[in-house]
This record gives structure tokens, sequence and C-alpha cells, in this order.
């Protein structure tokens, strides 16, 4: 009794790979009856909060306004009291937010990602789509109230500013730079809207009525190479600019009316400063911990509320009358990223953490995998997370808040995790307790993190650890670069030493490393020709295949398996030894002695840059999911292949029991059934 995948649809067009390789393989076209597939659910669930402020709220009440992401995201609006929901808004065609602001009207604005869309809700209209305010722009970074009604904005991949009024639309201030593709921050003050870019860091003043721009000098000492704008708040007549990314970096102060730099403090965590209190101080969190700052006298005063975690950085901070015991007149108040809201007060010192009332919305899976003990494991996209499932039930027996997954693979007794940003690579023991400092502490943390952090690469400019395989008794891990960076890192990684074996950049000139297969002491590794980010052009015309050996930490070939592709994101062996890869709509089999490639099936035209291919030694069949559009199945031996399934299928593994498991968006399935054959 054998494994073969029900067809759901059939009719894949083969073609040959080369002059004198095996004949083209046909395609089945009888479809079975019968229910294979097994919908798990949603595995991952969890609020992520990114952009967000304190402003007024349905009935004139002060509120913790915060868009949450999902599908669709959410505005909403939080009693600062109590934490519990006062609004929840449909955002409809947006996955989530990093801009939020209010206008002094008292409307808010809120300008997506994915989509580069301007929401505004107002409480007699309710929320409206305004649309793209830059149609070549699919990200808004950052909005910023103006006078009125008015708003201004920042976008990629085009670098823009951008203002709307309701009175007039919206205006294209065009683009600040062309060192830029980011206005990853903008403010507003006086007339003047700021915005800071990606690097080289660069803060530019323009004036909302001209529309002239003006580069404000880089702050005495700072270094704007490889540091992002990445904050940008006025405050006070001061503006507070957060040098770096989304770890705690540098905040230079520039007054406004002086037109100089006053000061810099380290360690400032994002997004916001406080609006000022009655004496010109601001609020923010520096060094794990809310502190006052006077910019009249530079003095930071600290708070003693501790802020804990890798990502500490507030969503939207402001002032609000609680009328609570301990909170006389205003305090200052917050959310976090998770779902908890902060508060303060400055009379009395007290201080709390509040679960709010926000909802968790579904993740999309992007890992998954078969971990050591042989549960499932799945990671999820930007507000990350981390299920275990029982292979057997299909049950969720753990889930923990964690980082963006790039990639998951069992080696040696142990889950690796490779994270999103700064190319993180963890390790987790399932049977250790679950520890992470950074994410989900336990309420009695343990003396050993678990995931433990392994290394990274942000010293060389990687920011996803996109492919990991064990290989042999050392795993290989490839990654992607930062913006305006190429060239990815392999590295071998001696879990027994505890140590990098061996790490080299560029292994193929400026592509970066998405897929890892290994066979006999060799590592074969698929590339892309992009980076880690959209934004950076790429130099190669063609995705590469190339073979590395681990003893002598050294390239043995490249070539080109298929050409005019801009990527591999795939490769596996199936039990004749055979590599196996997916490049667009092109599936290819390589003769790894030969160096060259025996088989090519064309699936279509595609030339998309995603893909997963999966052997199944329990029906010796290859899985794979193919542009976003289906899961297919392909016998390299009968030489047929069919469409499993239709859907939006970006992540796809195999267990040992031969189930294949697949995601379309947030919800896992399962392929259970067999028939004879």
């Amino acid at each position: 009794m054998t494994l073969i995948p029900k067809l759901l649809a059939a009719g894949l067009a083969l073609t040959t790979a080369l002059t004198g390789a095996p004949p083209p393989m046909s395609a089945s076209s009888t479809a079975e009856p019968g229910d294979r597939v097994q919908d798990l659910g949603v595995p991952l669930q969890d609020v992520l909060l990114i952009g967000g402020t304190v402003a007024a709220g349905p009935g004139g009440g002060t509120v913790l306004w915060g868009a949450s992401s999902g599908a669709p995201a959410h505005l909403n609006a939080v009693d600062p009291a109590t934490g519990a929901e006062v609004a929840r808004v449909d955002l409809e065609g947006a996955a989530g937010s990093w801009a939020v602001d209010a206008a002094p009207d008292g409307s808010v604005y809120v300008g997506t990602y994915g989509d580069g869309r301007l929401y505004r809700w107002s409480e007699q209209g309710g929320v409206k789509d305004l649309g793209r305010p830059v149609a070549s722009d699919n990200f808004i970074w950052s909005v910023a109230a103006g006078e009125g009604a008015t708003v201004y904005g920042g976008t990629s991949p085009g670098g823009r500013l951008f203002g709307y009024d309701p009175a007039t639309g919206f205006r294209d201030y065009g683009r600040l730079s062309a060192a830029h593709a980011y206005v990853r921050s903008v403010s507003y003050a006086g007339g003047k809207i700021f915005a800071g870019t990606e690097a080289p860091a660069a803060v530019f003043e323009v004036d909302a009525a001209t529309g002239a721009a003006t580069a404000l000098p880089t702050p005495p000492g700072l270094d704007p190479a490889g540091k992002w704008a990445y904050d940008v708040n006025a405050a006070g007549g001061h503006l507070y600019v957060r040098y770096g990314a989304a770890a705690p970096g540098p905040l230079h102060v520039w007054d406004i009316a002086a037109r100089t730099w006053t000061h810099a403090l380290e360690q400032a965590h994002g997004l916001d400063v406080s609006p000022p209190d009655e004496q010109g101080g601001v609020y923010f969190v520096k060094a794990g911990e809310l502190v006052r700052y006077d910019p009249r006298t530079k003095a930071v005063t600290p708070t003693g509320m501790p802020f804990t975690g890798r990502v500490a950085n507030t969503r939207g901070i402001g002032w609000a009358e609680l009328g609570l015991p301990d909170y006389p007149g205003k305090s200052v108040v917050g959310l976090l990223w998770r779902g908890l809201m902060f508060r303060y007060n400055p009379q009395t010192g007290a201080r709390a953490f509040v679960q709010t009332g926000v909802r968790g919305e579904p993740i999309d899976i992007t890992a998954i995998s078969e971990g050591p003990d042989g549960r499932v494991y799945t990671g999820g996209f930007l507000n990350g997370g981390f299920a275990a499932l029982d292979p057997a039930t299909g049950q969720r027996e753990e889930f923990h808040t964690f980082s963006q997954s790039e990639d998951m693979v069992t080696h040696a007794g142990k889950l690796y995790v490779g994270a999103y940003p700064e190319a993180r690579v963890y390790a987790y023991d399932p049977e250790l307790p679950w520890n992470s400092t950074e994410y989900s502490p336990s309420p009695e943390p343990g003396p050993v993190p678990n995931p433990a952090r392994l290394f990274d690469f942000a010293a060389d400019k990687q920011i996803r650890p996109r492919a990991m395989v064990s290989a042999g008794r050392y795993l290989a891990v490839g990654t992607m670069p930062d913006l305006g960076h190429l060239g990815g890192v392999l590295a071998i990684w001696d879990p027994a030493e505890g140590k990098l074996k061996h790490a080299q950049r560029n292994v193929v000139t400026d592509q970066s490393i998405v897929s890892l297969a290994y066979r006999d002491g060799i590592v074969y590794g698929g590339t892309s020709i992009y980076s880690g980010q959209s934004a950076t052009p790429p130099t190669q015309p063609e995705a590469k295949l190339f073979a590395w050996s681990v003893a002598r930490n050294r390239l043995l070939w490249e070539i080109t398996p298929a050409p005019g592709k801009p990527a591999i994101p795939a490769l596996t062996f199936d039990d004749r030894g055979r590599l196996w890869g997916i490049a667009g709509g092109t599936v290819f089999g390589v003769d790894t002695g030969e160096r060259k490639v025996v088989t090519t099936v064309t699936l279509s035209g595609s030339k998309s840059a995603g893909g997963q291919l999966v052997f199944n030694s329990a029906d010796r069949l290859l899985y794979g999911a193919h542009a976003g559009a289906e899961v297919f199945w392909l016998d390299p031996r009968r030489r047929t292949h069919g469409v499993l399934r239709q859907g939006a299928v970006h992540q796809l593994a195999v267990h040992r029991s031969g189930e294949v498991y697949f995601a379309e968006g947030p919800r896992l399935f399962k392929l259970e059934a067999k028939r004879t054959g």
C-alpha cells in the first residue's frame, strides 16, 4: 500500500530540459474521489499592534488607539482606565498598519502596509477608505496629523511624502531624495513636516505649504551609514530622532527654532515620545525603563517602571485622566505590541501593566517543520508565534509568543528556528520548559533560555535566515541581506562545539541563499537575485545552484538550472540521490555527479521567487507549492504529476508518517489519506 495524492486538477505541461534528456513526464488525467485533505484550523493567533496613538475616542473620552494586524486589520480603541474595548473597526482590504495618528478635528488616520491605503475614522462618518495616496507605493510607514483635519505620510518603495486634506484631497510632495526608497518616519510642527529615511539616515524638513525640502545636518559624531532615521517625533519645540532600527538606539534632540542638535541619549526605544508635560518634559523608554527627559536641563529622570523583552517599543504614548486611586490628574499611558497597555502617574509613582481587550488575529504561517519529538511546529509572519501540534489529532498543544520565523529544521535532537530580523538562529529543546526572555518570558524563568539564541548576522547586514538544513554533524544556514545590500551568508554551525565552523558571504556574487539540501558531505544551495528587502535592485540576471564542500569550506561548482528564473526557493533529494529544485514555474532534476540538469518539468511560465518542494519517502513522491497558487505532486518514476489543491499555498512540509502539511495563509492543512498503486 502506498500513499498517492488525490487529484483535484491535472494537466501540467512538461518540457525536456536538455537535448538528450529523458522524455518529458506526462500529466495524470484521472482524478480520484475522496476527501484526503484535513483542515487543522489556525495554529497561530495573537495580538500585533504596530501603529497607535492616544487621543479622543467615541464619545469624546481619551482612548488608546491601536491598529491590529489581521485579515482584515482593525482599528481598536481601548479604555486607558480598564483596558476594555471601546471600539473595534474593520479596515477592509488592509492587513495591518504602522501608521496611526489623530488630527485636531477628532478624526483618526491610519496608513496601511501591503496595499498602501489611507483610512480616516470620524465619529460622524465612521471609517472611510480614502484610497492610495501614491499609486506606485504600497506601504505607508508613518502618518502625522497637521492642522485641522490634515495629515501627512511617508511611503515606500518610492520614498515619497504625501499630504491629505478632506477639502482638497491628496497632495504628492514627491520623492525627498534620489538615494532613498523609504520615508520611514514623519512628524509635524509649526507648518513644517519632518521626515526620516532608511540608511544612510537622513532627516528632511519640508514646508507644508510650498513643498520646499531642506535636509537637516547629521548629528555630530553620528555615522548615518547602516542606520535609519527610524523614529521622528516633534514635541514641545524639539524634534526627537531615534537612529538605528527596531532595537534600542541613539536618540538625538534637535531644537527646531535654534536649528541645532542639542543632546544625544543612548539606548532609546521607539516608536514614540509622549507629548510634553507642563514643564516641557517628555516620556519615553530608555534602556528598558520609562524615563522623563527635560530638553532644557537635559536631565533624565527614571520612573522605576521596567519594560522587558526584545521588543519594548511603545505603540502610541500620551496623557489621560484615569479617575483611579493613586492616579490623580493626568497619567502617562500607552500601548505595547502584544496588546498590553501601561500607565504611570508622575505625582504618586503608581504604575501598572494591564492586558487590554484587543482581540488576537490569525497569523499567516511562514514555517512548518516536524520537531525532534515528532510533533508538527509552525512559525508565523510579522507578529510571529510558535505552535506545536499533535500529528495524530491535529490539536495544538502549545503556543508561545515569538519572533517572525523564516525557516525551521530538526537537527541532532533540537528544533532550529531562523528568525527575522538580524538573521538570528535559535535552538529549541522540546524536553525543556519554554523560556524566551526576549519574547514570552516564563512566569518562573529558569536558568536556561529555551529557545536559546545561538548567533546572528546583523554585523554582516543580513536580515533573513531563509534556509536551513541538517548537514551531518553540522547545521547549515543560508541568509538574505538587509536593505541596500546584496549577497547572503552561508554558515556552518557546529552544535557539539557551540560555535560557527565557517561563515562566508557572497558564495555566489550578489545573491541570497534561499534553499539548502545536503548529501554525502556536500551542501547544495539555491540562490535568489533579490535582497531580503524588495527595494534593493539586483545586479545578477538569474538564480544559481551551487555545491559546497563542508570539510574543505569551499565552493565546488555552480550552474544555472533554470535560465531566466530569479530564485530557487526549494531543494530536496529523492531516494535515488537525485537533487530536485523549483524555480518559478519550473521543477528540475539534477545529476549532482554530472553537475547538470537531466529533467525539467514546466508547471507554468511563472517567474515567481516563491515555491516549496519536498520529497516524501513514504510514497516516493515529490510534493510542491507553486507560485502561491496550488499544491502539486510529481512522481519521478512513473513520470506522472497533478494538482492536489488550488489555493494560496506558500509553505509545505512532510512528516515521518508520510503525511504532508501545508498552509494557506493562517490555516494549516494535512494530507492524510491513501490509495493503492
